[in-house]
């Protein structure tokens, strides 16, 4: 099989509508695998790129690390996959392998040459494009094999949504006998609900209504506070172990910290464009720790998919046709899916 271009979904400049297109994909490498892909989910973070949210751009960019696929396509050095193997694809596609953090099995923080599955340059200097498309070629050393026990159009949020939440609450030990908060319930948030239940901890929702209260506890919240009310500050405060906040909108950190016990923790993996401040005092006062997550590695992305498949854990989804993409992201923007929306990739 050889595939030198493959139909996608490309923003052509930023802030322009999607549309389809086609991109060029490289020939398939020594360890290389061919990926048909069948679904992509929409993460926030492809609207902050493909709008230019998060600085400059490279366009035309076809968003999407949320994927899974089938193997179509195996190189000859290939030994972790072959033909047909259920498979997925994070936010990143390859890393410098050598520096102190790939080494630690840290790739997702790779000081030297980490390459994004989209919007990112290659090793090969040309621009890599994402999972709106049909095919993609991916090392076999960064791709993820997806368990049996999940649906695939289900598994394809867990490649970002999955494992941005599992990461920070496995590192700061998120089990029984821990009260973990998780703010905003959307796509981000719904996957750290559904974690931290399954980890065993006690599990609260700071959403700014009570809107999504009985979604939130049939996904495994103890506990459902607005923040929006006042009185959700004075009844939580010094509460929590572990606080996650999903939300790209700047929040009141402060008021946030008030809410986490002395050597408690204020965990960001949400991204906001713009700038915060904080008053120091909030964290001085109980030695507390405000601090930021960043997706997985390759061997914690697994760990995560195969923890989510041993306990039945997929990502609630609103699957979506390729040309609805753009009213996907309007939607997104205003909090009106639950809670993640997929792109079946056979409508490309």
């Amino acid at each position: 099989m050889s595939i030198t271009t493959v139909a996608a979904y490309a923003a052509p400049s930023a802030n322009a509508p999607l549309e389809r297109t086609t991109v060029p994909r490289r020939p398939v490498g020594e360890h290389d695998v061919l990926i048909d892909i069948k679904f992509a989910g929409i993460c926030h973070s492809d609207i902050h790129q493909a709008r230019n949210g998060w600085g400059e751009g490279i366009f035309p960019m076809v968003p999407g690390h949320e994927i899974a696929g089938v193997v179509a396509e195996v190189g000859d050095g290939v030994t972790k996959f072959k033909v047909g193997d259920r498979v997925g694809v994070g936010c990143f596609v390859d890393s410098c392998r050598e520096c102190e953090y790939c080494k630690q099995g840290l790739e997702q923080y790779c000081s030297g040459a980490g390459v994004s599955t989209y919007n990112g340059v290659g090793k090969d200097g040309e621009p890599t494009y994402g999972g709106y498309s049909t095919h993609i070629v991916v090392d076999e050393n960064y791709t993820l094999r997806i368990p049996d026990g999940i649906n695939l159009d289900e598994a394809a949020p867990l490649l970002c949504a999955g494992i941005t939440l599992y990461s920070p609450l496995a590192h700061w030990n998120a089990g029984p006998g821990k009260k973990v908060a998780i703010v905003g319930l959307g796509g981000l948030g719904h996957m750290g609900v559904k974690i931290a239940h399954a980890l065993g901890a006690e599990v609260t929702v700071l959403s700014q209504s009570l809107r999504k209260q009985e979604d939130g506890k049939k996904l495994g919240a103890d506990h459902f506070y607005a923040t929006s009310d006042p009185k959700t500050f004075e009844e939580l405060a010094g509460t929590f172990d572990l606080i996650i906040s999903t939300v790209s909108a700047p929040l009141d950190f402060s008021a946030y910290l008030s809410l986490v016990k002395t050597d408690g923790a204020l965990v960001n993996v949400g991204a906001p464009e713009e700038p915060i401040s904080l008053n120091l005092f909030s964290l001085i006062g109980g030695r507390k720790t405000l601090a930021g997550s960043m997706i997985g590695s390759i061997g914690e992305t697994q760990e995560m998919l195969d923890f989510c498949a041993q306990h039945g854990l997929g990502s609630e989804i609103e699957l979506i046709n390729a040309d609805q993409i753009n009213e996907a992201y309007e939607r997104v923007i205003k909090s009106d899916v639950r809670y993640r929306f997929v792109i079946d990739t056979a409508t490309i």
